[in-house]
């Protein structure tokens, strides 16, 4: 019988993590950490620095940043399409018609508590008086900040909507006896808030970019105020970002280099935290690239309404490769991700500097000052395009060109659908050339499956949640 990962059972494991070697990528470069999951197992700097290795290494999981959480907010909503010749993987989602034993809902609940299992060790742990000790646990504190972040958006009804709904269960402290209940969803945004005014403190490193640093931690936490709606906060701290951290924008003599790149940063451009890929440490065919790639799966293809909406000068519009394919067709293939051949795989980027401005820009408006909104939105599409004219927009349609920007931006990077949804805005997708055959064009705000089931392992493990299952599941 399969023995199934719970909020519950997850703390009563024996945790085993191999943390696999690179000559290239040396955060991965430990040996395998195994131990009873409890703080009390960290004794030395070594086994801080081990277990939080950990923690970064789950986030290569096909069940996180290493295929599902970015394929689904791009694919449930109008960004990416799954072809009619398909692998059977993720029409549950195209489809909009997933149910309670779901596997990649399963997938995102286990591996997020996995992680902050692991996260929960290295900051419980009795270490204190460096500052090697404190940008570890500072870097804890991040990573269980982003597993909440991801648990939150993608189980519970958003802050925006619903602040009072149920969210997901608080687990900050190691109990094998505990069966913990849903938090409110103003709950564990609070939780991610002081976790990320804990990290920034400590968080005085400065590492490559697949670990946590303080302007990582920063734009995080200005996402995670532009999730809120608290719009003042979230201007400031992207200006922060903005202003202070170093980090610059990229240009368009950089553009392709970027992105056809898959080594780890420390140069300032762009990328403030991304997710390592390595020769040994990647997801191999179940990672996210191979699932747009023709050579490998190939089942996730781009819109053509999405594909259209970028000028021909537009320099983004390169990135997605216009193909005949002898079974699917007329295509528009996703080609951000382009070493999925290669035995050392792309990195995902988490969090970027585009979208920091970009969070300005909405902030900036929604706060009532228009002028700041249009010069951060600009910022990037004149980098994208050198013939755009610039938005010169107000209002509503400022709103809309600002997310239109941020949708061609940040396409296929996982973020399209939670701009819809914490707007409260219906999903539309388009369907030219029959993309979307026998599968909804609407996804309504009211549609519960916005949000997806908490997974019936947990609800079987947990008595006390029993009762907490979300509406219409």
């Amino acid at each position: 019988m399969k023995f199934k990962l719970t909020v519950t059972n997850i703390f009563l494991l024996l945790l085993t993590i191999g943390i696999l070697a690179s000559c290239k990528k040396s955060f991965l470069d430990r040996e395998p950490y195994a131990s009873l999951p409890t703080s009390e197992s960290i004794k030395t700097v070594d086994d801080m620095e081990i277990a939080i290795n950990g923690a970064y290494a789950n986030l290569r999981s096909p069940n996180l940043f290493g295929r599902t959480i970015p394929l689904f907010a791009d694919l449930i909503a109008d960004n990416v399409y799954i072809s009619a010749v398909n692998s059977n993987r993720y029409l549950d989602f195209f489809q909009v018609n997933y149910i309670v034993n779901n596997t990649n809902a399963q997938g995102i609940w286990e591996t997020a508590y996995n992680t902050i299992l692991n996260a929960n060790n290295v900051i419980a742990c009795s270490l204190q008086g460096t500052a090697e000790i404190d940008q570890l646990r500072g870097e804890a504190y991040a990573l269980r900040a982003l597993m909440y972040f991801e648990l939150v958006k993608h189980f519970a009804k958003p802050y925006t909507v619903d602040p009072n709904a149920l969210g997901v269960p608080l687990v900050l402290t190691y109990d094998p006896f505990k069966k913990p209940v849903r938090n409110t969803v103003t709950e564990v945004y609070a939780q991610i808030e002081s976790d990320l005014n804990s990290a920034i403190p400590l968080l005085t490193i400065l590492k490559n970019s697949g670990y946590f640093t303080v302007y990582a931690a920063k734009a995080l936490l200005a996402r995670m105020h532009l999730f809120k709606g608290e719009w003042t906060n979230a201007l400031e701290v992207a200006e922060d970002v903005i202003n202070n951290s170093g980090y610059i924008l990229l240009g368009p003599n950089e553009f392709f280099s970027y992105w056809s790149s898959n080594t780890p940063r420390n140069d300032g451009l762009e990328t403030l935290f991304e997710v390592v890929f390595d020769l040994v440490g990647n997801a191999g065919n179940d990672a996210l690239a191979y699932f747009y790639d023709q050579a490998g799966y190939g089942d996730a293809l781009a819109a053509r309404d999405f594909y259209n909406s970028y000028a021909p000068t537009d320099i983004r519009k390169a990135l997605i490769i216009p193909m005949i394919h002898p079974d699917r067709g007329n295509i528009r293939v996703v080609n951000k991700y382009s070493n999925s051949s290669q035995p050392d795989k792309d990195e995902f980027k988490v969090i970027r500097m585009s979208e920091v401005y970009l969070i300005a820009a909405e902030a900036a408006l929604q706060a009532g000052d228009e002028g700041r909104a249009l010069a951060y939105v600009n910022e990037i599409a004149f980098r994208r395009d050198p013939n755009f004219a610039g938005y010169s927009s107000s209002g509503a349609a400022l709103l809309d060109d600002i997310l239109t920007e941020k949708r061609k931006e940040l396409a296929f990077e996982g973020h399209r659908y939670w701009d819809l949804v914490r707007n409260n805005r219906d999903v539309e997708r388009i369907n030219i050339n029959n993309n979307y055959p026998g599968v909804p064009l609407v996804i309504e705000t009211t549609n519960f499956r916005r949000i997806l089931p908490i997974p019936q392992s947990e609800l079987d493990a947990n008595p006390n949640i029993r009762g907490q299952q979300n509406a219409g599941y």
